[in-house]
């Protein structure tokens, strides 16, 4: 363990940079940053959602230019066709014959940007390419590049021109992070930054790939105790039967709990907070901090639940403030 430890602290240290160089461009917003972080580590994708105007797209853009690789992004619109995002056959006169061309799906970091303002068939055609890492066109299996990694930005959903996403698709995501406003100082120094005609900020690359796929290796070997172990069950359990977890008051508020890659990922995005932090083994403060993030998009609320205004994210916060830590 001390010897993992040591070497995670130091192998941990390109993340640093990455937060660095991205901050330099958005101001606040830490835990959005990490968030992004604890994605690319844990080779998940990653759902951003707040209101206009709040850097969303700089976010991902900036951390796309700090780990390098191909970046792409796709502007998603009511009038979108799956083939805009994923390729599609392409005749040539000249020679009579038909060939494939790739979509911006085919990048290291896509950007889907306000995914939520396509419809369903247009967000659906993410799909294989998200879990399986790859893309089927003209019956043709084409692989993605590797790393690749999605970070889809949404308009809340009781906005104008939006669609709610498939429970199939946000359950690709392997967080949904929720940005809010910035604080008084946040505001004024992003104003003494930004309100500059002409005024542009770079990100510098300061990451190689291969630098990020020895840290999944290494976050493998993180090291999740027993009794840890249980408790993310137990956490996941709670979800599904909250009676028997002394929590009858969530029964008629929950329709769906978390499925098994619900805690899968749980679990992915914990050793990767540890890993971020420099540690080789993950503590139950690493399984709650990311909790949140990882299960509001997986706990599906009952209609009673919405009538109440209980949102998702009540609830689990009352399954975390009664599930025994160990």
């Amino acid at each position: 363990m001390p010897a993992v430890t040591a070497r995670i602290e130091r192998e941990s240290a390109f993340l640093r940079d990455v937060r660095r160089e991205v901050e330099s461009v958005i101001v606040g917003q830490r835990s959005l940053v990490d968030g992004m972080l604890i994605g690319l580590l844990a080779d998940g994708h990653v759902l951003i959602e707040g209101v206009p105007g709040l850097a969303k797209s700089m976010a991902v853009q900036s951390l796309a230019g700090a780990i390098g690789g191909s970046f792409r992004r796709i502007q998603f619109t009511p009038d979108l066709l799956p083939s805009d995002l994923v390729g599609t056959q392409v005749y040539d006169p000249k020679t009579g014959e038909w060939s494939v061309h790739k979509g911006p799906v085919f990048g290291n970091v896509v950007l889907a940007d306000e995914i939520n303002r396509a419809p369903a068939k247009v967000q659906s055609a993410l799909l294989e390419a998200m879990q399986e890492r790859q893309v089927t066109l003209a019956g043709e299996t084409h692989a993605l590049p590797a790393p690749f990694m999605v970070l889809a930005t949404q308009n809340p959903v009781e906005q104008e021109g939006t669609y709610p996403l498939p429970e199939a698709q946000v359950d690709r995501f392997m967080l949904k992070l929720v940005v809010g406003y910035p604080s008084k100082d946040e505001e004024r120094t992003i104003v003494e930054r930004m309100a500059k005609t002409g005024h542009e900020l770079t990100v510098r690359q300061v990451v190689k790939p291969e630098q990020v796929f020895r840290a999944r290796e290494l976050m493998d070997r993180v090291y999740v105790d027993e009794k840890v172990l249980t408790y993310l069950v137990e956490l996941a359990f709670a979800t599904r039967s909250p009676g028997k977890a002394g929590l009858q008051e969530l029964e008629p508020l929950i329709l769906y709990g978390i499925s098994p890659r619900g805690t899968i990922m749980l679990t992915q995005a914990a050793r990767a907070r540890a890993f971020l932090e420099g540690r080789g083994f993950v503590t139950p403060h690493d399984i709650k901090s990311v909790a949140m993030d990882v299960l509001r998009h997986r706990v599906i609320t009952t209609y009673e639940a919405e009538a109440e205004g209980v949102t998702s994210e009540q609830v689990i916060q009352k399954v975390l403030d009664t599930v025994p830590v160990p």
